[in-house]
């Protein structure tokens, strides 16, 4: 395997990708997977280190390594500040990684963009299309006939059910339920929406808007 791969980010995000991505390259290498050819970036850092085993280090020394073959995931929780490393790894010509865990659970139909991030027990049913450096989180799951936009971030147990629409930059709390839409009238998350932890959306969330709460309302200034 004449490949590098690393993970963006040895916070509390990557650090619980980690294992999730040796998995995945467990999975696709079998007995060429060589643990060495998995590391951390992370920008805080001035010289190399170790963190739960693999190494880390900055992004420039990550550019300076001597491979042509490099993919990233990039496991920084905040949408803004992702799209930034994106943008930067495809300047720089590296490519988008995906990671996805064993338990993770893809049915028929789905699209999902590069950059990905599905944690363990995460499910993906028929008819889905998700946008670019998606992150999902343990136990969330997507029913059918969902739209999902670019760097939209779901914390664990998210419930989205069918014919739901999730624009740009969302992000959806722990343990949310979004209500299930209809194909003439899907229910729709605007761009940079939040949506509270444990709060039930019934009704379409305003671009911006924070809504907490069961049923879900906007949150007081």
């Amino acid at each position: 395997m004449n490949k590098l791969f690393a993970i963006y980010g040895a916070s509390g995000c990557g650090r619980s990708l980690m294992p999730v991505a040796v998995e995945q390259l467990q999975r696709c290498y079998g007995n060429d997977y060589d643990s060495t050819q998995l590391v951390f970036i992370d920008d805080a850092l001035q010289t190399d280190t170790v963190v739960n085993g693999h190494t880390a280090m900055s992004y420039e020394s990550f550019k300076e390594l001597k491979l042509e073959n490099k993919s990233v995931l990039i496991a920084i929780a905040n949408s803004r500040i992702r799209q930034s490393i994106a943008e930067k790894l495809t300047h720089d010509h590296i490519e988008l990684w995906s990671v996805s865990g064993n338990s993770t659970l893809i049915m028929d139909s789905a699209s999902i963009d590069e950059g990905t991030a599905l944690s363990p027990f995460v499910t993906i049913t028929a008819n889905v299309t998700i946008g670019k450096c998606f992150h999902a989180n343990l136990y969330s799951y997507i029913e059918h006939d969902c739209i999902i936009g670019d760097y939209v971030t779901f914390a664990p147990r998210v419930s989205c059910n069918g014919n739901i629409h999730i624009h740009d930059h969302a992000y959806i709390g722990t343990g949310a339920v979004i209500k299930q839409g209809t194909p003439d009238k899907p229910l729709v998350i605007g761009k940079g929406a939040i949506v509270g932890m444990g709060a039930v959306v019934t009704k379409d969330v305003p671009a911006g808007a924070v809504v907490v709460g069961n049923p879900a309302r906007p949150l007081n200034k």
